[in-house]
């Protein structure tokens, strides 16, 4: 009979936030499949756990994986973690879950932590729907071809920054949504420098301009203006704008008048007609 692989949260930043259950699982399981054991080993002295570590990470090799997976079917427990929130989501170890799903090896989560759902929470937006969109793509291409399939997403859109790319990422999501979407900048979330940055895109360009980012970001960005019921659609309020246009009128001043009866966001109209 095959063991038991256990999804196993951990705090994202404050220790005190670990549960009882997870001291349990970690101090039970035979093994431990960790991102970054020394990550993990410090978390593991933290509460007195003995146990064996093993690295598994996004460079690991499929043989790699299979070794798990065979001390699994051969009956042994194991847990996974990463080296803060919940394992498996952006995160190497949805590899593990997949292969103990195609193996029939039973899998069992025992919750913690999220960055996400934390950031989300005290985002201060509409927090009815949201995606996660995780890190975006580092090349030009694949990073234009990402946003721009998200340009029209009315739910909330979450994304993971490092903060020596925060400036670009935010003159990129500037240059895609416009500078007046609202976005909330999480940072250092649990942690004694924890901070909540409420502005508007081009408000975080120009802060972060003259302030260096510092720590983790989840960055939790505005949905685009849903179209209400009976309005026109976006085509239709282009439409408009650019009649306003032949008429001689500027396309900032056009894109004004329309989203003022539209409900749409000017710099959304003026977007579509760069």
């Amino acid at each position: 009979m095959s063991g038991t692989f256990y999804v196993i949260g951990t705090p994202i930043g404050n220790l005190e936030d670990i549960t009882l259950r997870q001291l349990d699982t970690l101090a039970t399981v035979d093994f431990i499949c960790a991102e970054d054991t020394r990550v993990t080993l410090k978390l593991l002295n933290r509460f007195e756990i003995k146990k064996q570590l093993v690295s598994f990470h996004e460079h690991s090799s499929k043989v790699d994986a299979q070794r798990i997976i065979d001390r699994l079917l051969a009956g042994e427990n194991c847990g996974v973690v990463t080296d803060a929130g919940m394992p498996c989501i952006s995160d190497p170890g949805e590899v593990l879950v997949k292969l103990c799903a195609e193996n029939s090896i039973d899998v069992k989560v025992v919750p913690g932590p999220s960055a996400v759902v934390s950031a989300v929470a005290i985002s201060g937006l509409n927090t009815r729907r949201f995606t996660f969109e995780g890190f975006l793509p580092v090349q030009k291409k694949e990073r234009a071809e990402r946003l721009e399939k998200l340009r029209n997403e009315t739910a909330v859109m979450v994304f993971y920054e490092a903060p020596h790319k925060l400036k670009a990422t935010l003159s990129d999501l500037a240059d895609f949504f416009g500078g007046e979407r609202r976005i909330s900048l999480c940072r250092e979330l649990t942690k004694i420098h924890e901070e909540v940055l409420r502005l508007t895109l081009s408000e975080a360009v120009d802060y972060y301009a003259s302030n260096e980012p510092k720590g983790e970001f989840v960055l939790v960005l505005e949905g685009a203006r849903e179209n209400v019921e009976g309005g026109i659609t976006l085509e239709q309020a282009l439409e408009q704008v650019n009649k306003l246009i032949e008429m001689g009128e500027r396309p900032t001043d056009a894109c004004k008048a329309v989203a003022k009866e539209s409900g749409f966001r000017k710099s959304d109209l003026y977007s579509k007609l760069q």
